[in-house]
């Protein structure tokens, strides 16, 4: 009596390369990856009073702690915008890039219990919390439209220009930098847990080399030419500029930005994929 030959739908093998992406898999996985994204949005807020509006309170009180200390009492320039929406456009920027960093940063030591017991495509994990970072964006920006309407109402003059048409390239840009910097961060804890407490410190310090408190303007020199080193940079520059009409815009500065996080996400995916095969034997 002959066998019939099993034919498998499908086939769990080890990666055998470094370059193995399988961008095909992670679509073949997206209803996980759709899981994982409510699941990101509802554990945070899950069991609190005020729920997302928290979104919108964290944005505005960092504003308002700014306004009051680097407006009125540093009394720094804003380009001449009003230091609301000058700080709020830089903080809901920065919000975004900052939170994909860290909480995609401890990747592998936070879903260590999961990635043990089921097989998926690791990369869905980091990818749902960069999407579901969106829904927080997507309140703070509605909030800074609000102020930007309320402003232009009482007489302001709001420069809006053909840069917005750049916004979801600027989303692009920051998402893909805030995941590549995160899952190289996440691949170097499983070795190294040290690296998990410099992260929050590391972020807060690199907010300060950014134009988010202090105009670009305001840095002259090589200290100029340092900020500008810095990818979110002109990011948030642009960002400004296209909201507020201030700021500095440059294809130049733009596609530096553009060309570093493609770099950084091509080094974490690499990294991602070899640690992926023996983290469990560290973490």
């Amino acid at each position: 009596m002959k066998h019939e030959q099993v034919k498998h739908k499908e086939v769990i093998k080890p990666r055998t390369n470094w370059f193995n992406f399988h961008l095909k898999e992670i679509w073949q996985y997206r209803d996980l990856l759709a899981l994982f994204v409510r699941r990101d949005f509802v554990s945070v807020y899950k069991q609190t009073i005020l729920g997302p509006a928290w979104y919108l309170l964290q944005a505005l009180f960092t504003t308002l702690v700014f306004t009051l200390i680097f407006g009125r009492v540093a009394k720094l320039p804003t380009d001449g915008v009003p230091p609301v929406l000058f700080y709020m456009a830089g903080v809901v920027c920065w919000n975004y890039f900052s939170q994909c960093l860290t909480k995609t940063s401890n990747t592998f030591v936070s879903n260590a219990g999961i990635f043990g017991k089921v097989y998926f495509p690791r990369m869905t994990v980091p990818i749902s919390t960069v999407i579901s970072n969106l829904v927080g964006f997507g309140f703070q920006l509605l909030m800074l439209i609000l102020f930007l309407t309320y402003y232009y109402f009482t007489g302001l003059s709001i420069n809006l220009n053909a840069t917005l048409l750049l916004f979801p390239v600027l989303l692009l840009i920051m998402a893909g930098l805030g995941l590549g910097l995160g899952i190289i961060i996440s691949s170097l804890t499983t070795k190294y847990r040290d690296l998990q407490y410099l992260v929050t410190f590391g972020v807060q310090l690199l907010m300060y080399a950014t134009p988010v408190i202090f105009p670009l303007s305001f840095f002259s020199g090589k200290l100029k030419t340092l900020v500008l080193l810095n990818p979110m940079t002109s990011i948030v520059e642009t960002f400004k500029y296209a909201f507020l009409g201030s700021g500095t815009f440059s294809w130049v500065y733009l596609g530096y930005s553009a060309a570093f996080t493609i770099v950084v996400l091509v080094i974490g995916i690499l990294l991602f994929n070899r640690v992926e095969r023996s983290f469990m034997d560290t973490v």
